[in-house]
């Protein structure tokens, strides 16, 4: 059995009543009711953190990441138990005047200031989150910033660049290119990657290699049990289906998803297998009899529908790190994903759980592949189930950040500072 890692105290008063390490999680958004990815790993890792030194969240009031607009109350809250401080966006996203700002800072010759004008209608736009950051910065001994493309982490860290740690959760899209956010990766005491390739993406553009860092992910816990027949009984459905899981947008590769299952179904004269989509929706979804949305699902329906599942499709382009490929795996179902996205190759390969495809000819091949071969799924899932357990499980994540934040701690008593990218 694995011993409890030991976090360092910090002794903030008498030598001999010490008290424990102090840290901010800071994010854009937080709450049960979000479930985005890089919202959802903030909060998973401040309640198992929470285990080893006092925690508490500093965020905003919004829940739709679209308009940013006020949602939960301002001023603390618990969320499982976590103390969470929000602060108001003072004012929401006008989609169409960021729509031409992004055109013209992704597409043209262009200024700082642009780029910062970017930042602030990007949003969510919270000058009194970064108020109280500055407030409370002696309070806390470190405040892990989660997002690097949001107000919250540029200005955050500017703010308190002696305390920060950065989870960047990056994707290989046009913001990353953006000369503002340079600070953002040489300035934190540390940076905590979600996977290799975003940390070979980060390296190479700002070449931050010295800036202490570890790759950590996430941890993926499975319920209890999961029940197959259940989750058909249900929602009606008896027959296969191949599964998606996540926001329903363009970012996602929703669309093309779309046009190859279509494509697929025209092809091969299948009329049995259906698409099922769980998550929210933001595009319009095909009518068509062998595509279902079933919208948002609370996690037992949605490992009920993986234990359903022929396998788990995913389309996106832009990853830092796929959770639900993870928890597919943990459940020991294939995957097949798309194989322009680095980080989902990556993560096929490493695994060698899941195929990937870069063209309707390859995701035909590949989807007829896994469902007329039941050994080879069988084969990845198992593959799959093994890397979860051998990578990703609570204990291993909780030790990576602990580790990391015992590497700042002897460095801070020894006085050495930070070296500088």
């Amino acid at each position: 059995m694995n011993s409890t890692p030991h976090l360092p105290t910090l002794c903030l008063g008498a030598k001999e009543n010490p008290s424990p390490l102090r840290i901010a999680f800071v994010i854009q958004r937080y709450g049960l009711e979000v479930n985005g990815g890089a919202e959802l790993l903030c909060r998973w890792v401040a309640e198992h953190l929470a285990k080893y030194c006092q925690v508490e969240v500093f965020t905003t009031q919004a829940l739709d990441y679209i308009t940013w607009k006020n949602y939960y109350h301002r001023g603390r809250a618990l969320v499982n138990q976590i103390p969470v401080r929000r602060f108001p966006v003072r004012r929401v996203r006008d989609s169409y005047k960021f729509g031409l700002i992004q055109e013209y800072v992704f597409n043209h010759p262009h200024q700082e200031k642009d780029e910062l004008r970017w930042l602030k209608e990007e949003g969510p736009y919270s000058p009194a989150l970064i108020k109280e950051i500055k407030r409370k910065r002696g309070e806390f001994d470190y405040f892990i910033f989660f997002s690097y493309r949001y107000y919250h982490s540029y200005h955050g860290i500017n703010a308190v660049p002696e305390k920060s740690i950065l989870v960047p959760t990056a994707e290989h899209d046009q913001a990353i290119y953006l000369s503002i956010f340079r600070p953002s990766f040489t300035r934190p005491l540390a940076i905590v990657y979600s996977s290799l390739e975003e940390k070979a993406l980060i390296n190479q553009n700002f070449h931050n290699e010295e800036v202490p860092s570890n790759i950590v992910g996430v941890g993926i816990e499975l319920p209890p049990e999961t029940d197959a027949n259940s989750f058909r009984q249900k929602f009606n459905i008896p027959g296969r289906f191949i599964l998606y899981l996540g926001r329903i947008d363009e970012n996602k590769g929703c669309p093309q998803l779309f046009r190859y299952f279509l494509r697929f179904l025209n092809d091969t004269k299948e009329e049995e297998l259906q698409l099922l989509l769980v998550g929210s929706s933001i595009i319009e979804i095909p009518e068509h009899p062998q595509i279902r949305h079933l919208g948002f699902l609370p996690d037992q329906d949605k490992f009920d529908a993986l234990a359903a599942a022929e396998l788990l499709v995913m389309p996106s382009l832009y990853e830092s790190l796929s959770i639900v490929l993870l928890e597919a795996w943990a459940m020991g179902k294939p995957a097949l994903a798309n194989g322009k996205c680095e980080v989902l190759r990556g993560q096929c390969l490493r695994s060698n759980a899941g195929l990937f495809y870069t063209s309707y000819e390859e995701f035909q091949m590949a989807l007829e592949l896994l469902l007329k071969n039941p050994s080879l799924s069988k084969a990845l899932g198992k593959n799959g189930r093994k890397f979860c357990r051998q990578n990703y499980s609570w204990d291993i994540i909780e030790k990576k950040y602990i580790n990391l934040i015992n590497q700042l701690e002897s460095r801070r008593k020894a006085g050495t500072p930070k070296p500088r990218a």
